[in-house]
């Protein structure tokens, strides 16, 4: 039974060490199973290489290894191996919420130490792991004389490909990662070109490069994706591509404020390159790698966070509905309540209560507010967002306190918002007070925003600078039992294993974007992709469920420009399977509760569990379709969602992950014989069905549509 105080559990913990020092310039290692090997060997002039081996067949060609410094010689050849280590790891370790309760954590580890031949013979150490599915390298540059910091211009890892494989990509984007996928070959990747958007004005693309995860189907059917893991007071890692000789090579985000990308001190780690290696594409979502390469939970009992789907005055902003700003104008320098309120103010006292008396009735048990505080009026398309937003002022209509009585009395929690522009400056000052706040009324998460340019001027959202901001938030709110969801945020490495405050973030081409992007929203392929790249970064927060997918209510909102004709481009059974195919302890009914009153397939969202036992990625294909069933912690019910492309389609699930003599009420919500994204997104069929472990089915989807199904044990 899963206990309610947490602790790190580990399992049948084995590990050996072995330490040897001689002068040989080849070293090697293998996964558990010895289908992947990592090669290491330094060529005549001293530099590191390494190549990845998969069945035999080279799957990462000799690849150059090193770093360019500022100020002092590169640290890319001239180096000796004086010694190695080799140690092996199995153990299980038990997640406080996830995707599945208990994690094995099986590698082999190389430790190559090296140094340079002649003065300054500086020292520095390269670890390798190799897991069954996958590998990872780092960096560490131990304490030595004579070199007390190290001011890194770029960091120069190749991955040498083997091919000019197929690959789902975004542009290597220094601030956001809300772009749409491009599938292309390796020699067709043009960030560049791709990245132009008229809704992405803060969009930071130096040169021709792609962010991570960015995943790849070699010719022989092979999948690999890669990232980064641990990502700790260090840029993040974008990937530049050299399209004629198909070699990736590590390319840091920097800074305008200064010429090196990341200064730290000695002793110090870098982040893991990680490379997943999958026979099917569906093993690279099942593959707990980038937990792994993290340090396990550093907070203990977080049991004051709690799964839960959630509502919120939210979408009506993106539709033009309401407005985040309360309508206070400006008096010169100062910016004061007239009393010219404009009516249209979303974040009300009395519509938060419409919101929680929704979620009360319908099982959910969070309500997120945006726009309740002061400064919405003075916050984008501002150079000066220094001091616009205060994280403790309502405005006139919205009673803070009231909101979480009400709430409370009705199992609601509130669930916070802090936009900071971007002003981060002012959101670290303020950070204590705001989360001091939140404890004493017993809210414990926030959805935190950062939409704009970075104030200071010339820093990046994925620059150093930032990772260390968004790691101190998470340090800081968990001081005060505060979970973070963040929005424009650094990527996910895998951190929540150390912090399970992190709980999920946006960083991906969200659903706002149906209601208000100019280039006809989300097509029917992006949550198709999402799954087997960003998905394998984290947990993330993309508010599904929109049942009015032709968007009737949208309004011409001046924030956005001229009324556009845009509108969800999913079926309505593809939106409820989001639920099962989108991981995330959180999970917003983002539409308006009118939208879901008297509508039957609003019963699947109050079944759907958020929080799991295990999780089974039963069949996809990248682009095309994907299929998931996750069987819920507290209850053990099972829930599958499948979602297709704009490509109908017919899909076979077995059944064999349900227990044995276990009987279920299986109720499924499938597209309708005439169902289409565009052209009849609402034709939706609920039928009760009898499967048992034994049984195998095949369901039709449509073209951009879904299927879910809820097994409710009897």
């Amino acid at each position: 039974m899963y206990k309610k105080l947490f602790l790190v559990f580990i399992v049948g913990l084995v590990s050996s060490y072995a330490c040897h020092r001689y002068a040989k310039n080849d070293l090697s290692l293998s996964s558990p199973s010895e289908r992947i090997k990592i090669e290491f060997s330094l060529n005549d002039l001293g530099t590191p290489f390494y190549q990845v081996i998969f069945d035999n067949k080279d799957i990462i060609k000799k690849s150059s290894m090193g770093f360019d410094l500022l100020d002092a010689p590169a640290l890319d050849k001239g180096f000796e191996i004086i010694g190695s280590e080799e140690m092996m790891m199995n153990e299980n370790w038990e997640m406080p919420w996830g995707e599945q309760r208990m994690v094995n954590n099986h590698f082999e580890e190389l430790k190559v130490m090296l140094q340079e031949k002649t003065a300054p013979k500086r020292l520095m150490n390269i670890y390798f792991r190799a897991y069954d599915d996958g590998v990872a390298f780092r960096y560490e540059f131990p304490e030595q004389n004579g070199v007390e910091e190290l001011m890194i211009v770029d960091e120069k890892t190749e991955f040498q490909l083997t091919g000019d494989h197929k690959t789902w990509w975004i542009p290597g984007d220094w601030d956001i990662y809300e772009h749409l996928y491009n599938t292309t070959k390796v020699s067709e990747i043009d960030a560049l070109e791709k990245a132009k958007h008229v809704n992405l004005a803060q969009t930071s693309i130096p040169y021709n490069a792609v962010n991570t995860p960015v995943t790849m189907r070699t010719e022989d059917g092979i999948h690999l994706s890669f990232h980064e893991a641990n990502l700790t007071d260090y840029a993040g890692m974008t990937l530049k591509v050299d399209t004629g000789s198909l070699v990736l090579t590590s390319g840091l985000v920097g800074s305008k404020n200064h010429k090196y990308k990341v200064k730290r001190s000695l002793p110090f780690v870098t982040p893991w390159r990680t490379i997943q290696i999958a026979d099917e594409a569906k093993d690279l979502i099942s593959s707990k790698l980038i937990l792994n390469l993290n340090e396990a939970n550093k907070l203990g009992d977080v049991s004051w966070f709690k799964p839960m789907k959630y509502v919120g005055i939210w979408w009506e902003m993106h539709l033009g509905i309401a407005t985040w700003d309360y309508g206070m104008t400006q008096n010169m320098n100062t910016w004061e309540d007239t009393g010219k309120a404009h009516g249209k103010h979303g974040a009300t006292t009395e519509n938060a209560k419409r919101y929680i008396d929704f979620a009360a009735k319908n099982g959910m048990s969070g309500i997120l507010v945006e726009g309740w505080n002061t400064g919405w009026e003075h916050w984008i398309g501002f150079e000066d967002r220094e001091g616009v937003f205060d994280f403790v002022t309502c405005y006139p209509d919205y009673d803070i306190e009231e909101v979480v009585r009400y709430g409370r009395e009705r199992g609601v929690e509130l669930i916070m918002h802090h936009e900071t522009s971007a002003a981060v400056t002012t959101y670290d000052q303020q950070m204590d007070t705001a989360f001091a706040l939140m404890e004493s009324l017993g809210i414990h998460s926030v959805k935190t925003g950062y939409v704009g340019k970075i104030i200071p001027k010339g820093e990046f959202h994925h620059g150093q600078w930032m990772v260390n901001h968004y790691r101190r938030v998470l340090e800081t709110a968990a001081k005060y039992k505060v979970a973070i969801n963040a929005h424009e945020p650094i990527k996910a490495t895998g951190i929540r294993r150390t912090l399970p405050n992190a709980i999920a973030r946006e960083g991906l081409r969200g659903q706002e974007f149906n209601a208000w992007a100019n280039d006809g929203g989300n097509p029917p392929e992006h949550l198709t992709i999402v799954p087997f790249t960003r998905m394998l970064a984290g947990p993330i927060d993309f508010t599904p469920g929109v049942f009015d997918i032709k968007l009737s209510k949208k309004t011409p909102n001046p924030n956005w420009g001229a009324e556009l004709k845009n509108q969800i481009n999913t079926t309505l059974a593809h939106q409820l399977a989001l639920y099962v195919v989108l991981y995330s302890p959180i999970q917003m009914a983002c539409d308006l509760p009118e939208h879901y009153e008297g509508n039957p397939a609003l019963q699947f969202i109050r079944d759907v569990g958020v929080d799991w036992e295990q999780s089974i990625v039963l069949d996809g294909e990248v682009g095309e379709f994907v299929i998931i069933a996750r069987q819920e912690r507290e209850t053990m019910n099972w829930f599958v969602g499948a979602v297709s492309d704009e490509n109908p389609r017919d899909i076979t699930i077995d059944f064999s992950f349900l227990e044995e003599g276990k009987n279920y009420k299986v109720i499924v919500y499938k597209d309708g014989e005439e169902a289409h994204w565009n052209d009849n997104p609402l034709s939706l069929v609920i039928e009760e069905v009898s499967v048992n472990k034994n049984s195998k089915e095949t369901f039709h989807l449509a073209a951009g549509g879904g299927l879910a199904i809820s097994l409710i044990l009897d």
